[in-house]
């Protein structure tokens, strides 16, 4: 019997500023998560857990199995540790394997020793147990081991390709927004599928076809493999969660537009919400966004504007200017506004109603959040 066939310590990794967002989709999912620490939250599950979770989550960057954790400040202790996890029952022949290494306040910090001790122990476990003195150079599967403080942890990534990659995004324009933080800022938002939603800087649509994805309740893994499915009754793990994920989808009609001054920009999004399968629920234009108008109340803006970091602008003061003009026309929406531009506020004459740090990948960015007054209450008679 594998250590994988029970109970398992599962840990999901998320980038800064959006824990709360990932611990409410776990609780949706029905488990019970741990406070982040250091970007990751943990909860309990087994194999059919680690296939649901890859499937659902929309923050999560990678899901893993905890496999061991110790104490080590030689690299000695490192080899003794790793050593006894059973890798015989958890790696199939077939599969090779490849160590990263994260340290952080530790008495272990040569990333690159780390890895080949690493290497080592597992080796030579396998070779005292199977008699197997090397591993497959195909078809691997990755080990982390993450240092914090001289505590190990010894993780198997069941992901694969981080989990922002759904599958729908073959192609980026300039600076691009992982699917995971525009899922993130939609879900710290109150767009709803019956609400109006608007990116009137869509570049290659990523807002609005996770809005779509949401929206109609798609599982963001649907379209995707991951990598615990190496490993036994894998793939029938992950036939049961794409048989769930297609049970749950709504047939939500949707208003969702995406505005970009370039047809090239358009082009492309159109292009990847085809891929996505929500290219119907989508109204796509190339437009400036000073022009947009709409007729519905209580709609909501979500976007990521150029900020003069990757994109180079000449007048940024003038666009955001221009921005919030054409916001201030529209009756009782909405607008969360991710930005590295320093003066976001000052141009927009009012302080955000909430403001939370976030990172566009390694730019650091504020999330301008201003309401607008709720609807009505369906409940009211």
């Amino acid at each position: 019997m594998s250590m994988l066939d029970g109970k398992l310590t599962l840990v999901a990794s998320i980038q800064s500023g959006l824990e709360i967002v990932l611990k409410h989709e776990l609780i949706n999912l029905g488990y019970e998560p741990s406070g982040a620490i250091n970007g990751r939250i943990s909860f309990e599950g087994t194999m059919k857990d680690v296939a649901r979770a890859n499937m659902f989550l929309r923050t999560a960057s990678r899901v893993y199995v905890l496999l061991s954790k110790f104490k080590a400040t030689t690299f000695d202790e490192l080899f003794d540790s790793v050593n006894i996890i059973p890798w015989e029952d958890i790696l199939p022949s077939d599969l090779g394997v490849v160590v990263t290494a994260k340290a952080l306040k530790s008495t272990l910090m040569a990333f690159s020793s780390i890895q080949s001790i690493t290497q080592k122990a597992i080796i030579v476990r396998l070779m005292k147990k199977r008699g197997q003195n090397r591993l497959p150079d195909k078809n691997k599967v990755t080990v982390e081991v993450s240092i914090y403080e001289d505590e190990v942890c010894v993780y198997l990534d069941t992901s694969g390709d981080a989990l922002h990659k759904r599958g729908y995004r073959t192609l980026v324009g300039d600076a691009p927004l992982r699917e995971t933080l525009a899922a993130g800022m939609i879900l710290l938002s109150f767009w709803k599928h019956d609400r109006v939603l608007l990116d009137p800087f869509v570049g290659s649509g990523t807002i609005p076809i996770e809005a779509a994805l949401i929206g109609r309740n798609i599982a963001p893994g649907k379209n995707r493999n991951f990598h615990y499915e190496k490993f036994a009754n894998g793939t029938k793990f992950k036939d049961k969660a794409l048989e769930e994920a297609i049970s749950l989808e709504q047939d939500n009609a949707l208003r969702i537009y995406g505005y970009d001054i370039n047809p090239k920009a358009i082009k492309l999004a159109v292009k990847h919400a085809t891929s996505a399968g929500v290219d119907k629920h989508i109204h796509f234009q190339t437009a400036d966004m000073k022009t947009f108008s709409s007729r519905f109340a209580h709609g909501i803006i979500i976007t990521n504007p150029p900020y003069g970091e990757r994109l180079k602008s000449d007048n940024l003061g003038n666009l955001y200017s221009e921005f919030w003009s054409m916001y201030n026309r529209l009756d009782n929406w909405s607008a969360y506004i991710l930005s590295a531009y320093p003066s976001v506020e000052k141009q927009f004459g009012k302080k955000a109603d909430k403001v939370r740090k976030l990172h566009n990948a390694d730019i650091k960015c504020n999330y301008y959040q201003y309401y607008g007054e709720p609807p009505a209450s369906k409940n009211k008679s």
